[in-house]
């Protein structure tokens, strides 16, 4: 910090040529300015003014520094010209995975911007580590444990991890009526290779080969595909709502595990309070609190 205000000192000095006057910009004394610039040269080892005779010009040492301090300081002015006008904009920019994004989030956000409609929304799916500033963003929704300490986290909902297929599948095919009739439908895969054979497990089902079915790379692909009767996925809960409150998915079994992860909404600590991340906080875990209670009244028996 004391570096930037000799730097400040020394560009205003070489600027004017003078101490005189960079002391009058900088609202300080003329002798305030000789000593910072002293003091930078000090720290530096090395002179940036010749003084002869009243006059103030630059050393080669000098005229080869000042370009570099005035590009710092521009762009320091700029980044913070650029960070108040994103801090003060309406503009809500929201991180949350494709996953998330396809099968929940946009069936939802009407609802958002209805009840907020001078926050303009702006969603950026991705899975990478969020870089609030770099990226420009101000707050992200993340499958995890929740342990963050360096950001703000809020416990959005947990989930659950359940078989779902569509009711056409039920319609002429192969009986559903246990989990070991399994073994005589397609199983859908995603990159969870190892929950069906833990779910089984649980059910108590034995020597069903889960190596078999057409393996999809996400999640909802994979919901996707059972939507359209293509065999049976093993669903989270969030991803599998929209489609499970509209009828085009069912759970056969009642049978549910625990998700090790849980949705999280993060954001940097210091952002929390503001008013655009309040409101969309407050929105999201309501709409998700409304979901939950729904798929239970849906679904009384499943567990």
């Amino acid at each position: 910090m004391e570096r930037c205000f000799l730097l400040r000192a020394f560009e205003a000095a070489a600027r004017h040529a003078s101490f005189t006057k960079a002391a009058a910009e900088l609202n300080v004394t003329q002798g305030a300015v000789s000593h910072q610039v002293k003091a930078l040269e000090a720290d530096l080892g090395v002179a940036l003014f010749r003084r002869q005779h009243q006059k103030l010009a630059l050393t080669p040492a000098g005229e080869g520094y000042l370009p570099s301090v005035r590009e710092g300081f521009d762009r320091l002015e700029a980044g913070t010209a650029e960070l108040l006008a994103r801090e003060r904009s309406n503009l809500l920019t929201v991180s949350m995975s494709p996953n998330f994004a396809a099968k929940w989030f946009v069936h939802r956000f009407g609802g958002f911007t209805q009840q907020h409609p001078g926050i303009e929304l702006r969603i950026t799916p991705s899975i990478e580590r969020v870089d609030f500033q770099g990226d420009h963003v101000d707050l992200a929704i993340r499958h995890g444990d929740g342990w963050w300490p360096e950001l703000h986290v809020s416990r959005l909902c947990g989930e659950e991890l359940f078989p779902v297929c569509s009711p056409r599948l039920l319609e002429g095919g192969p009986p559903l009526r246990e989990p070991a009739d399994l073994r005589h439908h397609t199983l859908l895969h995603d990159e969870g290779w190892q929950d069906w054979p833990i779910w089984l497990e649980a059910a108590g089902v034995r020597n069903l080969d889960t190596a078999k079915g057409p393996v999809l790379a996400y999640k909802s692909l994979a919901i996707d595909a059972a939507c359209e009767g293509r065999g049976i996925a093993l669903a989270r809960t969030m991803l599998a709502t929209t489609d499970l409150l509209s009828g085009r998915l069912i759970r056969p079994f009642a049978l549910a595990l625990p998700a090790p992860y849980a949705y999280h909404i993060v954001c940097p600590k210091h952002a929390a309070d503001r008013h655009k991340i309040v409101a969309f906080r407050e929105w999201i875990i309501a709409e998700a609190a409304s979901d939950l209670a729904r798929l239970a009244a849906l679904f009384p028996g499943a567990r």
